[in-house]
């Protein structure tokens, strides 16, 4: 079998997987579907994949978002552009040597799983040429924030309503003096509202459950500085109630500017993060209503029987985790549910691993990037697995956990808290390396 690996994506997952497996001595092959790196981060991705529109900012502070080695410039602001953590990337890149570790324009087609070990997976050039190439372990770095999810709504529109998904959204330009719909309330569909409302006739945000507004400062201080690490050892009650108390100061009562309170509690669900929606709903700018009940011609009705017209919808309504190289019966994530165990491992196929699959209270890149440090651990033998059983146990206690914890939706089947998550991977190196220290060696997963 050959000692190769192929990762799977060149955006902020793939390229941090790339430096940490170079780093260990590991050989591998780095598809990217795009001519260029940054995934979701370059704007207008030529691999079709981003969804980034033109005025997009981070929502997680600079010092929180980048790599351990490879801090972002001073001269960044707290939240930068995607433009600026493009050329971020392309510095990083450039830094330690890796682009030309990159093949571009070339798209994984297929990943099957060989029965002797190892992995057969088939690339496609720009040019339509496929080819075969065998590998020891496939890393999987292909994102979640591509494949638009789309909702059910009863009724139908009329064709002369526009009608996009927030994926495909990229400046407001096209939404000049239009009667505006926009569908959610997570980052995204604030960030299209507080822009459509400046050109729009009318920005109407409907909203199934609601949910918390985080701001991006508090005290002059980015939102996410303010959460130490050591806060996470404190009694999870209390650490509800500390940061109820943070967003009270900073914002108030979110209902008194005419976003309503939702039922579920400030932690089971993700946050909104947003400086300006309070602001522009107070101002009368944007509107808020409940969830659509039907879609009548050009009119949508709301659940509070309100019915209006509108000349564009946009339904910002999330994604579905979505691997179009595995056949079905190899990875079908129904619900956007895939087991894997502390988020990377697939318990039942050797070799198979996937970086960034994680949805943080905070940046996706160092979690990434420790997570690549401890799939290259176990790729040199450096770390060991546990029993399969064990994993399987991880794997059902976390999910009874996300159930227990969060509102049932797609969007938290994949949920992690940031700095619990880091301990987490943290004593399983710390574990991985002393199994790989004991007599059994691989003996142990089985």
């Amino acid at each position: 079998m050959t000692d190769r690996v192929c990762i799977i994506g060149a955006g902020s997952s793939g390229i941090t997987t790339a430096k940490i497996l170079a780093d260990a001595g590991v050989d591998f092959d780095c598809f990217e579907k795009g001519s260029g790196v940054g995934g979701n981060w370059r704007y207008d991705n030529d691999n079709g994949m981003s969804s980034a529109y033109a005025s997009l900012h981070i929502n997680t502070s600079k010092t929180l978002m980048q790599y351990s080695d490879y801090p972002m410039p001073e001269r960044y602001p707290d939240y930068p552009g995607h433009a600026e953590i493009l050329a971020y990337f392309e510095t990083y890149l450039d830094h330690f040597r890796l682009r030309d570790r990159i093949t571009f324009d070339t798209e994984v087609a297929n990943v099957a799983p060989r029965r002797s070990g190892g992995f057969t997976v088939t690339i496609r050039d720009d040019a339509g040429r496929e080819e075969e190439r065998d590998y020891r372990a496939v890393l999987v770095a292909n994102g979640h924030h591509w494949d638009a999810r789309w909702p059910d709504f009863a009724g139908t529109l009329d064709d002369g309503v526009e009608v996009i998904h927030s994926h495909y959204y990229r400046t407001p330009t096209s939404l000049t003096g239009k009667r505006v719909l926009i569908v959610g309330i997570g980052n995204s569909a604030v960030d299209i509202a507080c822009e459509a409302c400046r050109v729009a006739e009318r920005t109407v945000l409907s909203t199934r459950r609601s949910a918390y507004i985080f701001p991006k400062y508090v005290m002059g201080v980015p939102t996410d500085q303010m959460i130490d690490p050591r806060v996470n050892k404190l009694p999870f009650a209390v650490q509800v109630r500390l940061a109820k108390a943070a967003i009270f100061l900073a914002v108030g009562n979110q209902e008194s500017y005419g976003v309503r309170k939702p039922k579920h509690a400030i932690h089971q669900a993700h946050p909104t993060i947003s400086d300006e929606l309070l602001h522009l709903v107070g101002h009368g700018r944007i509107t808020m209503k409940p969830n659509v009940a039907q879609l009548e011609g050009d009119h949508v009705r709301f659940v509070d029987q309100t019915r209006e017209p509108f000349d564009v919808v946009i339904y910002s309504t999330g994604y579905q985790v979505s691997f179009p190289f595995f056949d079905r019966d190899v990875i079908d994530p129904v619900g956007n549910e895939v087991r894997l165990y502390r988020r990377v491992v697939h318990p039942e196929i050797e070799g198979l691993y996937f970086i960034g699959l994680i949805q943080p209270l905070g940046a996706i890149m160092p979690l990434a990037e420790l997570q690549s440090r401890w799939v290259a651990g176990l790729l040199t033998g450096k770390m060991e697995l546990p029993a399969r059983r064990k994993m399987d146990k991880e794997i059902d206690a976390y999910q009874r956990a996300v159930r227990d914890r969060y509102v049932s939706s797609p969007r938290h089947t994949i949920q992690v808290d940031f700095h619990p998550y880091i301990e987490e991977l943290e004593h399983e190196m710390r574990r991985a390396k002393r199994r790989a220290g004991g007599l059994f060696g691989r003996a142990r997963r089985r």
